[in-house]
């Protein structure tokens, strides 16, 4: 059946925020492997605004073809040049991020801007989400679907325009109308979340009718840059078939997990172990120069040893220099340690390493290191070795 809908209650919610306040309730942040927002995942009688099928999503022919418009929400270090690969790739790229002037330069080389998740969704075959954190990936998700989802809200008109098309008409502000073509929304979710939290944003986006998979990434901006990230990917196999050519042009290699929560919970554990990894290297810079060794030749033999990681020959000469230049905030490393200690409670493993370096990350970060990179880790330790008191 060709439906097409309008929904009345947009112009009653000023603005973005506004709209989402309905749909995300408020809880105290905490760890222990339970989610950071608690939504609903019961459908509450939400109108899809992309459409309505009488197929399941994963039977349908539509879902398994490649998209051909493509939605980015958030453009930060990540985001930025992900969809800036996409667009030079020749996709057609539509993107969104909370302070417009970081889309100025990806419309510059061809996307188009809309000025909110929803109007991005509506818009596009498939959408990407690249945000900060659990807070901001699930207000991402309330957004982009917030033409849609309002609590016992009825469908008003069914109709077919003028042009024959099947459609949805969605409100806009200011009353006119935008015409969204029907077919399956797909919602693909690469921030860095707790997997508890991901299976929330899953079940909220797949109570509309639409599919989701969860996409992680392992990789910082130059990996980003270069097209060089791997994908940590699990939910819905259809979905994941259908972007694979979307993921190969902002990466070199991705997996498929599974079912939704994996692929997240496979993203902690890496970054984990790499946050653990830095918080050793640094210590055994500062020591190496302590007993009067010179860093820079540990540096190199460590690169060319059985530990060795690029991580250790790229970061290691502008440590010794107190030179931080920011790939991978020191803030995400420590929210990704905690949120992989919360993992580990909810199945009571004992991860003491993890648990020593979080500490360490959250000094650096008492020391307003919170946006350098997080190789600044190595700071906290200065200050420990200047004060022996702490």
């Amino acid at each position: 059946m060709n439906l097409l809908v309008k929904c009345n209650f947009y112009h009653q919610l000023p603005t973005p925020m506004a709209m989402c306040s309905s749909f995300c309730p408020r809880i105290p942040n905490h760890v222990g492997g339970r989610p950071i927002y608690q939504l609903p995942i019961t459908p509450l009688n939400y109108v899809p605004f992309k459409a309505f099928s009488s197929q399941t999503p994963s039977s349908s022919a539509e879902a398994n073809e490649a998209p051909s418009t493509v939605g980015f929400l958030g453009l930060g270090i990540m985001g930025a040049p992900m969809a800036q690969n996409l667009i030079r790739a020749g996709c057609d790229v539509t993107v969104w991020n909370r302070t417009k002037n970081k889309c100025n330069p990806l419309i510059s080389l061809g996307a188009k801007y809309k000025s909110s998740p929803e109007e991005v969704a509506a818009s596009c075959d498939v959408t990407f989400s690249m945000l900060a954190d659990p807070q901001s990936a699930v207000l991402g998700c309330c957004l982009w679907k917030a033409w849609s989802c309002k609590r016992n809200e009825s469908r008003e008109r069914i109709n077919m325009p003028s042009h024959g098309k099947p459609c949805i008409i969605l409100p806009k502000s200011d009353d006119k109308v935008l015409e969204a073509p029907m077919c399956i929304c797909r919602y693909v979710d690469v921030s860095t979340v707790d997997a508890a939290t991901s299976k929330i944003i899953g079940g909220h986006i797949k109570s509309t009718g639409a599919l989701f998979l969860e996409a992680p990434v392992s990789g910082s901006k130059k990996p980003a840059e270069d097209g060089q990230l791997i994908f940590l990917t699990a939910g819905d196999r259809s979905l994941y078939e259908a972007v694979a050519p979307l993921l190969d042009i902002m990466g070199k290699s991705r997996f498929y997990l599974g079912d939704v929560g994996n692929g997240a919970a496979m993203k902690l554990v890496v970054n984990m172990i790499m946050g653990s990894m830095m918080a050793s290297f640094s210590e055994g810079l500062l020591l190496s120069e302590k007993v009067g060794l010179d860093p820079n030749i540990l540096v190199e033999v460590v690169s060319q040893g059985a530990i060795s990681a690029p991580m250790y020959s790229t970061k290691g000469p502008s440590m010794i220099q107190s030179l931080y230049p920011t790939a991978f905030p020191l803030k995400h490393q420590q929210k990704d340690l905690r949120l992989a200690l919360g993992l580990a409670e909810s199945v009571s493993q004992p991860i003491p390493i993890a648990a020593a370096a979080n500490e360490l990350y959250k000094v650096a970060k008492s020391h307003g290191l919170s946006d350098q990179d997080f190789s600044a880790v190595i700071e906290a330790l200065k200050s420990k070795l200047q004060d022996p008191e702490n």
